[in-house]
């Protein structure tokens, strides 16, 4: 997989000044330029239509209690295209107009995730498992007793900090 990725990070530049030179040749450098520029902001008012819609598909996903896999894989993929069609180059710029496309972007999500080991973990408190032996508390929950009585030190003579306050008489000025 790794000679994969560096035979692209060394193919990709050399293929992208290859097709900039032909495409220079037929249309011209400043054609050229202006199409480059112009896919760029393709790209940018494309990724704020269909990410706007594909986060309101998302909040209603979780509103109705399910998770938003699909959704997630979708605004990948998005992303990936709009950051291809940022990329100066045609080539990238035509794999990132086709991701934008929802059936190629469909059909390359179920390729990817058929392809995937996805394990869903979910954190203890979503089920409701406490442990009965932690008391969370916030900063203003507690304060330290000023008064040590028999029961506010321990055995090192050191005030206890109290989770509780007993009164207005309690908290430190």
């Amino acid at each position: 997989m790794g000679l994969y990725i560096i035979a692209a990070l060394i193919l990709l530049p050399l293929i992208e000044i290859a097709v900039f030179i032909w495409v220079g040749g037929l249309i011209g450098v400043l054609p050229t330029i202006l199409l480059t520029v112009i896919t760029a902001m393709a790209g940018t008012i494309m990724l704020r239509q269909q990410g706007l819609s594909l986060l309101m598909r998302m909040q209603s996903e979780l509103d109705a209690g399910r998770a938003p896999g699909n959704e997630v894989m979708q605004g990948a993929m998005i992303v990936l295209a709009s950051i291809l069609l940022l990329i100066p180059g045609f080539v990238t710029d035509a794999i990132g107009l086709l991701l934008f496309i929802p059936p190629v972007r469909s059909a390359l999500a179920n390729f990817i995730v058929s392809r995937s080991n996805v394990v869903i973990v979910q954190g203890g408190a979503a089920h409701g498992r406490r442990d009965e032996h932690v008391v969370d508390l916030d900063q203003g929950d507690w304060s330290e007793k000023d008064e040590p009585s028999h029961d506010a030190t321990s055995g090192s003579g050191q005030p206890k900090i109290s989770p509780w306050r007993d009164g207005p008489d309690d908290a430190k000025p």
